[in-house]
């Protein structure tokens, strides 16, 4: 998501209109966010499951209300600016404000007793107490407009939560708005290994591999040996050869008609892997090994644990294809 639009006044190069939904959003959301938990609602009229989630929204937030939650609705065919600024893919999108920046994203918790549960684990995270009582934090409105982003101090305990939204996301197959998660974490905490990494991989899994690059690229000098690094350019590299569908179908036939060439069967599994057929990449791979597994001094072999450390060593894919390595390697 990008960064929350500033509520000290918006930039002059805004349209009017722009400048119009900045102020209203600085009024309607950030400034409330600054004493109080806002639920924050991206819908249209148009929209069946928005409708449908508004009651629950509504009386949740009317319960909590003497706990300082306070629900803020955007229409994003009205606030398109808005939902702009926050890479709004889908809706509806729900997110938690406090202090000007989103703490958690909500969207998930579609029932009564999910969106409780999330509240109360956010509310027992965040001084909502003392915000009230001290007022706003150092980072103010005023700081905002100057570029700082609302409420840093506040915002820096949840940077893992961000973390662990962006990578939820990022699982459940929507890497347009995990990379906008882990960018507005980066603009928190720029010298954050894992959120710079992070990023990395979202922008590869949307096919922003240009920008990917880039952003490894700064990093690489002064963090190459770090392991979130590593695995970063692993994801970077094994996505080089993404392929379009007609050459993927070109390169399976090949493999299949041929299962003795080896080298139709290495390029097809790269080309699998790289558009998103990790399975078929794996399975290929495997059979590779279980026939040769010196061939290319290992390239299969080495080709899977590459794999395995851009997913991810704890990935439950991940450990179920390395014990099918192990059975063939040692079984």
């Amino acid at each position: 998501m990008a960064t929350t639009p500033p509520p000290g006044g918006p930039p002059p190069q805004l349209s009017i209109e722009e400048q119009k939904a900045v102020e209203t959003f600085r009024t309607n959301v950030v400034d409330p966010s600054m004493t109080k938990l806002v639920i924050l609602d991206f819908w249209a009229e148009w929209c069946g499951p928005c409708k449908a989630l508004t009651p629950t929204l509504e009386k949740v937030a009317a319960e909590y209300a003497d706990k300082g939650v306070v629900l803020a609705k955007i229409n994003v065919d009205e606030e398109k600016f808005i939902a702009g600024q926050f890479q709004v893919q889908s809706i509806p999108t729900v997110y938690a404000m406090f202090q000007g920046q989103p703490v958690a994203d909500l969207t998930s918790a579609r029932t009564e007793s999910q969106l409780k549960e999330a509240l109360d684990q956010i509310l027992a995270q965040l001084p909502i107490g003392d915000a009230a009582a001290g007022g706003a934090p150092d980072g103010s409105p005023a700081d905002a407009a100057q570029g700082g982003a609302p409420g840093a101090e506040a915002a820096k305990p949840n940077i893992d939560q961000f973390l662990t939204m962006g990578e939820e996301v990022l699982a459940g197959g929507d890497a347009e708005r995990a990379a906008g998660i882990f960018q507005q974490v980066v603009q928190m905490a720029p010298d954050n290994v894992a959120a710079q990494t992070a990023m990395v991989r979202a922008l590869v899994a949307a096919g922003r591999t240009d920008e990917a690059r880039s952003v490894l690229d700064v990093l690489e000098p002064a963090m190459g040996d770090d392991p979130l690094v590593k695995t970063a350019r692993s994801t970077l590299d094994l996505a080089g050869t993404q392929v379009d569908p007609g050459e993927l179908d070109t390169l399976r036939a090949a493999a299949v008609e041929r299962p003795a060439d080896m080298e139709a069967s290495y390029a097809f599994a790269e080309a699998a892997y790289a558009s998103g057929e990790r399975d078929e990449a794996a399975d290929t791979l495997l059979s590779m090994v279980e026939k040769d597994r010196e061939w290319n001094e290992g390239a299969a072999r080495t080709k899977l644990l590459q794999i395995f450390e851009a997913v991810g060593l704890e990935d439950a894919w991940v450990k179920q294809t390395r014990r099918r390595l192990s059975e063939i390697l040692f079984g």
